[in-house]
């Protein structure tokens, strides 16, 4: 039986966050009444001339850079032509070509390897209308009419496009998540999969290891999920893996993916560049990208997940503590405070992606909405290490700070949780317990230390656990020496 590779693209739609249209003067707005942001341009009324949002434009670039792009500095508008009822002008100006930027990539660790993907393009799109299919499904096929909103018309996104380098879909579903924290790193998009703020069409195919010439490939449309992404990849292996084995040939088409039978369906066979009749929008001239541009945008990129991951496993944190403080921005910037007030970076992370994070889900809070600050973490750290606070006993204390009882040292003592750190009180604890348990000294004094945490642990019990467990140990080692 033959033994396939899957050969793997993605691309990827971003709505950028701005405040007009790509083309117009209209709002964004998802909230209004249909049809009613809306003018002639983005309607497509006779006479109607589209204007560049330079605001949009930023954005793209600045994808562009982040992904390592090469930021072209002549880039053409195009005409994409079909026909669908949420498109008032029959096409969609984006960009063929010469887009905005090109060639980069984008590094992810994935199935436990180091791997490059590379970006073919980073170009602007406009997005279309909403279309509300009536009907028990809720798509087209099954619709007895429908409903079209043109809100949303004209809206800025940006298509990244990668190379077909992916193999697996453990490497595309890493590759979504990266592309999203850059996003939203950017401040350009909230990149909300729920939402259709980011979506994904993944091209898939299937060769012979060892082949180099690429099979036929299907495209599953508007995915909305990295675990759908994932899914839907495994199944389109799947798929096409039984086909081929059983002697059929991959047919070249648009594929749904369906979240509740766990399936790709067929929607239309799929179109090729040809098909869209690109040419070049005569409405709008060359957009030119000048050095001085380009400087502005690349001044502005702040610190990418990937150098802030790699700065976070250097203060020796663990890949999983440190992802989660990546892809959370306000987990990233507690840490980062708490460290730079003096907090112990692991014992600072581990609070954070641990009792931070469970509160959060718990109570179902923002971040913002604690009242947790960095020197919190400090203090609590600082109380750990001088042996007044247990380890234990500081997650109730960081508890009881996040549910609004004060600073650590006054939910500490209002909780009665903090340790006996006084040498001289602990001191008379040690000599009444080695005085009751003579025969313990005695095998400790002839090198058996087993009874070494018998001991201690009668020194907690007397002191109602509040003794210092380190210093109760070394006060008995000390005693017994001597």
């Amino acid at each position: 039986m033959t033994e396939y590779e899957a050969v793997i693209g993605i691309e990827t739609h971003v709505e950028l966050q701005t405040n007009s249209k790509m083309f117009c003067g209209c709002a964004v707005d998802f909230n209004a009444e249909a049809n009613t942001v809306v003018c002639p341009v983005c309607l497509a009324l006779p006479g109607a001339l589209p204007v560049p949002n330079a605001s949009a434009i930023d954005g793209i670039l600045s994808i562009g850079a982040a992904l390592s792009c090469e930021l072209v500095e002549h880039s053409l508008f195009h005409r994409k032509n079909y026909f669908y009822p949420d498109l008032p002008k029959n096409y969609q100006i984006s960009q063929y070509d010469v887009p905005l930027c090109a060639d980069g990539h984008i590094d992810i660790v994935a199935d436990g390897e180091p791997f490059r993907i590379g970006i073919t393009r980073v170009h602007m799109e406009e997005d279309t209308g909403k279309s509300t299919h009536i009907g028990d499904d809720g798509r087209i096929r099954a619709a007895s009419h429908s409903l079209l909103d043109f809100n949303r018309a004209g809206v800025p996104l940006v298509e990244i496009v990668t190379e077909p380098d992916i193999r697996t879909a453990e490497q595309a579903r890493v590759y979504g998540a990266e592309l999203q924290m850059i996003v939203r790193t950017l401040g350009v998009s909230d990149a909300r999969l729920e939402e259709g703020s980011m979506r994904f069409d993944v091209n898939v195919s299937l060769r012979p290891v060892g082949q180099e010439e690429f099979g036929t490939r299907t495209e599953v449309k508007n995915v909305n999920s990295l675990r759908s992404m994932y899914r839907a990849i495994e199944f389109e292996i799947a798929r096409q893996t039984e086909v081929l084995d059983s002697g059929g040939t991959i047919v070249q088409e648009t594929r749904h993916w369906n979240e509740d039978s766990q399936r790709t369906t067929s929607m239309r066979s799929k179109e090729d560049s040809e098909d869209y009749r690109y040419f070049q929008e005569p409405d709008l001239l060359p957009l030119h990208i000048d050095a001085a541009w380009s400087a502005r945008v690349y001044a502005a990129i702040p610190e990418l997940p990937a150098i802030r991951r790699s700065r976070y496993l250097e203060t020796g944190i663990d890949m999983v503590t440190a992802g989660v403080m990546v892809a959370d921005a306000g987990l990233g910037e507690l840490f980062d405070a708490a460290v730079a007030s003096g907090a112990d970076p692991k014992q600072a992370a581990n609070w954070i992606t641990g009792e931070v994070v469970a509160n959060l889900r718990r109570t179902e809070r923002q971040l913002a909405d604690l009242p947790l600050s960095a020197e919190h973490l400090t203090q609590l750290d600082e109380m750990v290490s001088a042996g007044s606070l247990s380890a234990t006993a500081a997650k109730d204390v960081l508890g009881g700070v996040m549910d609004g009882e004060g600073s650590p040292e006054q939910v500490a003592q209002s909780r009665d949780l903090l340790q006996i750190s006084d040498t001289g009180a602990l001191t008379t604890e040690v000599n009444t317990v080695l005085a009751d348990n003579e025969d313990a000294v005695d095998k400790m004094r002839s090198g058996d230390m087993k009874p070494l945490g018998f001991l201690v642990g009668q020194v907690m019990k007397a002191t109602g656990g509040k003794a210092d467990p380190r210093m109760v140990s070394e006060l008995i080692r000390n005693s017994v020496k001597e």
